[in-house]
């Protein structure tokens, strides 16, 4: 079993990359989609501000890499493998990198075509002016706590850099080649 984890930039076309990482076979756990469930349970709006401040909140409750853990639970209970997306914090990738046959990808592009992506797909956390986009990002990339999202540090620390500049087809060839490295036939 295989896990890999993708990290990166807003709107760099982490989702394309699961989508393509499931036609593979991979199994998809979502931590957005897991703070998304938090914050409809707490009766917040959700948006990027509530699912920030309540993954922050359970870091801190229940330690830097709580929503990995429970997401990698989740992979490890069905046995396939699996493609943990959003990760944003230097813990969850520690604890991710104790597991075995754990690869991190980190996505990056540049950000007027992020900006654009986010625009297009409408959702309710993406619905941002660019200014608010680029201060998001900005309060997301650099943290010294490990429980607090840090994008650039998790970037750094990937085993793999995919840059989204391109077409989705060019995407997905660079996903490829990480694949036949990662699972040689």
């Amino acid at each position: 079993m295989h896990v890999i984890g993708i990290t990166g930039t807003l709107g760099a076309g982490k989702g394309e990359v699961v989508e393509y990482l499931k036609k593979r076979g991979f199994l998809h756990f979502s931590a957005r989609e897991f703070l998304l469930e938090e914050v409809k349970r707490r009766g917040l709006e959700p948006n990027r501000d509530s699912t920030n401040f309540v993954g922050e909140d359970l870091r801190r409750l229940h330690g830097a890499s709580y929503v990995v853990e429970k997401l990698l639970a989740k992979a490890l209970e069905v046995g396939k493998d699996a493609v943990i997306e959003s990760i944003r914090t230097v813990g969850e990738i520690r604890f991710l990198k104790t597991q075995p046959n754990f690869h991190l990808l980190a996505v990056d592009a540049d950000p007027e075509l992020r900006y654009a992506r986010i625009a297009n797909r409408k959702s309710s956390l993406d619905h941002v002016t660019f200014e608010k986009f680029m201060e998001d990002e900005k309060r997301e990339s650099i943290s010294e706590d490990p429980a607090r999202m840090n994008l650039l540090h998790c970037i750094g620390l990937a085993d793999y850099v995919l840059t989204n500049n391109g077409t989705k087809g060019e995407l997905y060839a660079q996903v490829e080649e990480v694949l036949k490295k990662i699972r040689p036939k």
